[in-house]
C-alpha cells in the first residue's frame, strides 16, 4: 500500500522558514507547494531549492488556493492565533509554528482551545531535542544509571523569550514529562523589553514537579557560562541529577555523565541540518497515526510555556504560583511595569555585547 505523502505551505522565508521548508522539500512524504512571505525577494531565492512551489505575498490567499495538509509557519512570536486559525480554517490536519506558543496566557488558551476544538495536530518547534548529544543524556536518565533523578536544570544566556521554553522543555523531557505543580522566580535587567522577543535580561526560578522533583531554570545575563562552548548562543546546559550521579547534555558541546559505572562522555552540537529531519518525519508517523503522538506535541508545549509564564507572574506577584495558571494581566507587559529600572549583573564579560546596559563591574 502506497504512503500518502502530504501538502505543505510554508509561511515565512527567514532563516528558521527555510529551514522547516527544506526538510520538508528533502522527505518524501511531503511536497512544499506554496511558500509564502512579505519579501518577494526571499521567495526568488528559496524557490528553486525547494521544487519551484507557488510563491506568494498573502498567507490568507495561498493557503485557501492550496487547502495544505500541513501548514507550517516560522514568523516574529507577535504572529500566532490568526495564523493558526488560518490553518484550521482550511483544513489543515497539522499545523507546526516556532516557539514561543504566544506572548500571553490569555493568548496561548485561546490558542489551545482552537486547536483542541478542530482535532488539528500541532507542533512547536522544540527539535533541539532530536540531537544525539540530547537523546544520549535522555537514554543515561532512562536507563537508571544516574539513580532517583532529584533534579533537572536548564541554563542559557539568550534571553527568555528566545530560549526559556527550550529550556523548560528538555528539562521537563529528562524527568519523564512530569507535571509542574508550582514555581517562583525572581528577575533583573529591563534592557530586552524593547526586543521582538520581550524579555527581562535575566529570570530565574524554581519548579515544583508533582513527582517531586525540583526543577532550576535560568535564561539570560546572569546566567551561568558554559566555558565548554564557544559560540554565544548554544551556551546552553541542560540535565538531571540523581541519587547515583548526573547526565548532562551541552547545546554547543556534547555530553557527559558520572554514574556508578564510571565517567562517559561523547561529541554532539546543535545542528540543523541533523535535527531537522528527524523532526519532520515524525510528522509523517503521526500524520499517517494518531497513536504516534509528535515529542513537540502543542500540549506539552503549552504546559512548558505556562511554567515559564508562571516564573513572570512571581516576580510581579511575589511568592510561589500555582498551576496550572488562572486568569491574569499580560505576563511581559505587568513584568516591565513592575520590575524596577535597575540594569542587571552580568555572570560573564561575553554578555556584554548582548546586554549593553548591564552594570559595568
Amino acid at each position: 500500500m502506497a504512503e500518502n505523502t502530504y501538502k505543505v505551505v510554508v509561511v515565512g522565508m527567514g532563516k528558521r522558514g527555510k529551514h522547516h521548508a527544506a526538510a520538508f522539500h528533502a522527505n518524501p512524504r511531503f511536497e512544499v507547494v506554496g511558500i509564502c512571505d512579505i519579501d518577494t525577494a526571499r521567495l526568488d531565492a528559496a524557490a528553486n531549492d525547494l521544487g519551484n512551489p507557488q510563491t506568494g505575498t498573502d498567507a490568507e490567499a495561498m493557503v485557501k488556493a492550496l487547502q495544505p495538509d500541513v501548514f507550517c509557519f516560522a514568523t516574529m512570536p507577535n504572529l500566532r492565533y490568526d495564523l493558526i486559525k488560518l490553518g484550521a480554517d482550511h483544513g489543515a490536519k497539522l499545523i507546526a509554528f516556532e516557539k514561543p506558543i504566544a506572548l500571553t496566557t490569555t493568548e496561548a488558551r485561546r490558542i489551545m482551545d482552537l486547536v483542541r476544538a478542530a482535532g488539528v495536530k500541532t507542533v512547536v518547534s522544540h527539535q533541539h531535542r532530536y540531537g544525539v548529544h540530547y537523546q544520549k543524556v535522555k537514554e543515561v536518565i532512562a536507563s537508571g544509571a544516574i539513580g532517583r533523578v532529584h533534579t533537572v536544570y536548564g541554563h542559557a544566556t539568550g534571553w527568555m523569550m528566545h530560549m526559556m521554553t527550550h529550556m523548560i522543555d528538555y528539562a521537563r523531557w529528562y524527568n519523564g514529562n512530569a507535571d509542574a505543580e508550582w514555581v517562583m522566580a525572581q528577575a533583573s535587567g529591563k534592557g530586552k523589553f524593547s526586543d521582538v522577543h520581550a524579555s527581562p535580561d535575566y529570570i530565574a526560578g524554581f519548579i515544583q514537579f508533582a513527582n517531586g522533583v525540583r526543577g532550576i531554570i535560568e535564561t539570560g545575563a546572569g546566567a551561568p557560562d558554559v566555558p565548554e562552548v564557544d559560540y554565544w548562543w548554544r551556551k546552553c546546559r541542560i540535565g538531571a541529577q540523581g541519587t547515583d550521579g548526573f547526565a548532562e547534555v551541552l547545546t554547543g558541546g556534547g555530553w557527559r555523565a558520572v554514574t556508578k559505572a564510571g565517567v562517559f562522555s561523547g561529541e554532539g552540537c546543535m545542528n540543523y541540518d541533523l535535527d531537522m529531519p528527524p523532526y519532520i518525519a515524525d510528522m509523517a508517523r503521526w500524520l499517517d497515526d494518531d497513536s504516534a503522538v509528535h515529542p513537540c506535541n502543542i500540549e506539552e508545549a503549552y504546559k512548558g510555556f505556562e511554567i515559564m509564564m508562571g516564573f513572570c507572574r512571581s516576580v510581579v506577584e511575589g511568592g510561589q504560583i500555582a498551576l496550572p495558571l488562572g486568569d491574569g494581566p499580560a505576563e511581559i507587559e505587568a513584568l516591565e511595569a513592575a520590575m524596577p529600572d535597575k540594569p542587571v549583573l552580568l555572570s560573564t564579560p561575553e554578555n556584554r555585547k548582548e546586554y549593553p546596559d548591564a552594570v559595568k563591574r
